[in-house]
Order: structure tokens, then sequence, then C-alpha cells
């Protein structure tokens, strides 16, 4: 299935990890530890434990939604606005908005990170703007036309879904195995860029 089909079929337990993927992929962008997330990822084998993800989603978002740096990038604007956006009522409709947001904006964020893109990485603009995450044509060998960076998150996105879908809770430790594989490469990409700066 593409990615939009994935997330139109995934379950709570899948839309919850497919957001949370996509901004635990972005952390770096908010000066956020390989481990602020965890507490999250944890309570996704518990689904039903609503208090608990809204009170871990609560410190979070106490952790890391501090007001944006002056000169702050559209791609930090983006991770900011996806934790921003997080249900604090892990329902399957809240998610699902969600989860299809995140993939968007991470996406984008990707696309303006990417030195091989085509977005100059001062360029503005909205995610919210565009209809969803089938706004990225998917062929079978990433996004057509797509940069490097932007085809391999499109791959993640894809794999933890189907991860999910596939495997249920056993699914979460090779989800976020692969997230954190991204989470690597982006950290790279945005050292490199502050090197760049400097």
């Amino acid at each position: 299935m593409s990615l939009v089909q994935l997330i139109a079929h995934a379950d709570e337990r899948g839309l919850a990890a497919s957001g949370l993927a996509c901004l635990d992929r972005c952390v770096p962008l908010l000066g956020g530890d390989d481990e602020i997330l965890r507490p999250l990822w944890t309570t996704l084998a518990h689904p039903a434990d609503a208090d608990a993800w809204a009170s871990r989603l609560a410190r979070v978002r106490g952790a890391l939604a501090g007001p944006g740096e002056p000169g702050e990038g559209e791609a930090a604007l983006l991770a900011r606005r996806m934790l921003a956006a997080a249900p604090s009522e892990p329902s399957a409709a809240g998610l699902r908005v969600w989860a299809d947001a995140c993939s968007l904006a991470a996406l984008r964020i990707h696309r303006l990170l990417d030195p091989a893109g085509e977005d100059a990485p001062g360029e503005t603009g909205d995610a919210g703007e565009t209809g969803g995450a089938g706004d990225a044509e998917e062929t079978s060998g990433g996004v057509r036309g797509g940069s490097p960076l932007v085809a391999a998150e499109l791959r993640r996105q894809t794999v933890v879904l189907e991860l999910l879908a596939e495997h249920g809770t056993g699914g979460l430790r090779r989800a976020h195995e692969v997230t954190t594989e991204g989470r690597r490469v982006l950290r790279a990409v945005v050292s490199r860029r502050a090197r760049g700066r400097g």
C-alpha cells in the first residue's frame, strides 16, 4: 500500500507510532536528546492508557516546546508545530489527523534540509497548505523528482506503518530502530549545516 493508504488503514497504535516517529526523527531541530521521546514510545505498548500518554506528552512539551530562536528556520518551526499539534487524547480521529500532518511536515523538513533538494534553505511556506501525505509523488524507488533525504524519509515512514500493521506491539522495537537511524541522519545534516554557517 501507499503511504496514504497505510495511514488511512492504521489503528490507533500505528497512527501514534507514525506521528511520533516523524517527530522523533526531527528532534535534533528542537535541541532534544535522543531519549527525550522514549517515554512516549513506551506508552504505545499500552495504547489504552490515555492518561500516561497525556502526562508524558506534557512533560515532553515542557522540555522542548520553548519559544523559537530569532531567525529560526522553517524546518525548526515545522518541527515545533508537530509537537504542538500532538493530541493529548490519543483517539483514532485525532491521531489520524496528527499522523497525516506529521508525515507531510517531516517530508517538508527533509526537503528543506537536503543540500541536493530543490528548495532553498531560507524558503518560507506552510505544510498545512498542502493536501496531505499523498502530495508526495511515490514510485517504487521513492519520491519522483525528490531529493535523496526526502526519499529516505518517505521509505522510513512507510516501513514504520508497515511494521505496526503487520506486527502490532511486536513491531514497535523495529519501528523505533528505523526512527533512530533516521534521527542520526538528520542530526548529522543539522550539524553540517551549523558548521557551514560558522
